[in-house]
């Protein structure tokens, strides 16, 4: 029984080794040697990006927005009486909903884009913390 388990052991033990290439801290590359961890973009990118959305993005689907309105309203106007009046009032009603819609996510994406470089550190700060010997948390060790 012995000589059994001592076979069977080094049975898995050899087919462990096979899988010990695997590591947990980084992704492999796309030539499959591995590669380091990184995220994908940096805290100046991310803040770059929210930039852009408040900047350019935003008043620009505003103004675009306006421009469409005032365009529909005269042709809204001009065609007063006919059906294609109540159809042009549906579609702005319908473009006034998407742009409300699409207002919404832009705001959104950046204020996701601003609070996740935060976020990233102070879960690194935090898990640094949680790797400190307990004596060295504390601000008041040493007064």
């Amino acid at each position: 029984m012995s000589g059994d388990f001592t076979r069977e052991w080094g049975s898995e033990k050899a087919r462990a080794a096979d899988h010990a290439a695997m590591r947990l801290n980084g992704v492999p590359a796309a030539d499959g040697s591995g590669g380091g961890g990184t995220f994908a973009s940096t805290p100046a990118q991310k803040r770059s990006a929210a930039n852009t959305i408040e900047t350019e993005l935003e008043p620009n689907t505003k103004k675009a927005t306006d421009h469409a309105d005032e365009s529909t309203n005269t042709a809204v106007k001009g065609f007063e009486g006919w059906d294609a009046a109540v159809g042009l009032k549906k579609v702005a009603d319908t473009w006034d909903q998407q742009v409300k819609v699409l207002m919404g996510r832009l705001g959104s994406e950046k204020g996701s884009l601003r609070g996740a470089s935060g976020l990233f550190v102070r879960n690194d700060l935090g898990t640094g913390d949680d790797f400190r010997p307990l004596g060295t948390r504390s601000k008041l060790n040493g007064l």
